[in-house]
């Protein structure tokens, strides 16, 4: 079959505007399915950050909307393995304008880079974040969108809590993930709301010993709460970034679905193109046969070409879909590991088998056809 390469390439493109269309439709159709998959593999097979591993988040059992009392956590923190905790609650709000679009939340300053040892900044802005009660932390994606500066002041108009807050840039942060939520002091927000409405949790972050430990601590902090008037429901980092995918529904079934669906239509565009090619070459084919050239032989030039046309379309749908997740990771978003999407090796290598897969698949019938067609036939065939 290599002897015949040479033939396969130069036959690949003997009609140029129909190849290059049809490399141009197999690299969109594969620069979608590539995405989707980039997206599934980033959900469901990602392997978390030395950080992540070791955090684990409590929550109401009932909904994330619930909260927890914050003695919880004397609980939590008595928990074999639990090296600390630390609230979070959601505060939303808007800033300037309900468009501007970035996490707010309101947690404990002492206790938060024990937490997020991953988010980098100074010494000095640490000290400032955690002395002063009117303080924020600000990733830096989100500061240098909006012009942000240290010292700047920011004012949040509650939604969820019927407040509004005066904050202080005291620090800006790095990290290689969310590089783009804003904190404050959670003790700002309890003396902003009437008396009985204090001391509240949305959720725990707990730091684990080990990453060994986060399955047996996750089943002991729920245990103890069992019998409890509000129970908990505890996860890895993870696994509670995950729920929030759960709120659009089966979004694993919805994304294979996509999938199969985009790799049908290659399948059919890329067999309509093949039987026109075939159709044409009839004659052609008569005369490889006089040349003596046997019917495997011809059937592998055509697969051949089938499989180079649909292997070139791979190579750029691959290109274009690194180009999309390198944008999506660049864009806002709260799902932490859309901040992650890249395209990983082995799924571009199974875009590309999948691509030569769907060119031989798609031309089999109509090779198989040619090649078995008489000779007498074949030069008889007037197109």
């Amino acid at each position: 079959m290599f002897r015949y390469l040479p033939l396969i390439l130069k036959n690949g493109f003997r009609n140029r505007r129909r190849s290059i269309l049809t490399i141009c439709s197999v690299a969109a159709s594969l620069c979608l399915l590539g995405v989707l998959m980039a997206i599934y593999h980033a959900f469901y097979f990602g392997e978390p950050t030395p950080e992540q591993a070791l955090r684990l988040v409590t929550r109401n059992k009932i909904s994330l909307a619930t909260v927890m009392p914050i003695s919880y956590r004397q609980k939590i923190l008595q928990v074999q393995g639990v090296r600390e905790a630390v609230v979070n609650q959601w505060f939303g709000g808007v800033y300037k304008d309900p468009k501007n679009m970035f996490a707010r939340f309101a947690t404990e300053p002492a206790r938060f880079f024990t937490l997020y040892p991953e988010k980098i900044t100074s010494e000095e802005e640490k000290k400032a974040f955690m002395r002063e009660r009117t303080a924020c932390l600000l990733g830096r994606a989100t500061a240098e969108k909006y012009n942000i500066h240290l010292g700047d002041r920011l004012t949040l108009v509650g939604d969820i809590f019927p407040i509004t807050l005066d904050l202080t840039v005291r620090a800006i942060y790095d990290a290689k993930d969310d590089n783009e939520s804003l904190f404050f002091n959670i003790d700002y927000l309890y003396e902003s709301l009437p008396a009985g409405r204090r001391d509240f949790a949305g959720t725990f972050t707990v730091l684990a010993d080990s990453p060994a430990s986060v399955p047996r601590i996750a089943k002991d902090i729920d245990d103890a709460y069992r019998n409890a008037p509000i129970q908990t429901r505890t996860e890895s980092e993870q696994a509670f970034a995950l729920g929030f995918i759960s709120f659009l529904g089966n979004v694993k079934v919805f994304l294979l679905s996509i999938c199969g669906a985009v790799t049908f239509t290659i399948l059919l565009v890329s067999a309509n193109t093949m039987a026109m090619s075939v159709r044409e070459r009839v004659r052609e084919v008569g005369v490889l046969k006089t040349l003596g050239f046997t019917n495997s032989a011809i059937l592998g030039i055509i697969l051949g070409e089938a499989a180079f046309l649909s292997l070139i379309g791979g190579v750029f749908g691959c290109l274009l879909a690194m180009g999309l997740t390198a944008g999506v990771r660049q864009a806002p978003a709260f799902i932490i590991q859309l901040k992650t999407l890249t395209l990983e090796p082995s799924v571009a290598g199974l875009i590309l088998v999948i691509g030569v897969i769907i060119g031989v698949a798609s031309s089999f019938i109509p090779a198989w056809n040619a090649s078995r067609t008489p000779i007498l036939d074949s030069l008889r065939y007037s197109g």
